[in-house]
């Protein structure tokens, strides 16, 4: 059983018990999150629900920990100028659990 959820603009397809990176939220760890942006449902791999656009389903998922990711190293130069900067970005994760799909 897997289905297609929305998550802050992003699509992820999960099952009970996965464990998944998604954008920051803004819930604690261990806090329970709903998200209701079901757009595809699967019993088993030869039958589908599809949303036109969203199904009347819920995942339940329980917020583990807010991570970063790998520092990503922005460089820029032009030559003969003198010109060099050097910056870098740590993006934001939640690791949420899977706990229900209903």
């Amino acid at each position: 059983m897997f289905a297609i959820v929305n998550i802050k603009g992003s699509q992820y397809r999960v099952s009970e018990n996965d464990k998944i990176y998604v954008p920051k939220l803004k819930e604690d760890p261990g806090s329970k999150v709903t998200f209701d942006d079901v757009l595809m449902f699967s019993t088993d791999e030869n039958t589908f629900e599809v949303g036109q656009p969203k199904l009347e389903k819920k995942i339940e998922a329980t917020v583990i920990e807010h991570v970063k990711d790998d520092k990503v190293i922005v460089f820029k130069k032009k030559r003969r100028k003198g010109y060099k900067v050097r910056r870098g970005h740590r993006q934001q994760y939640t690791q949420i659990s899977i706990d229900k799909i209903s």
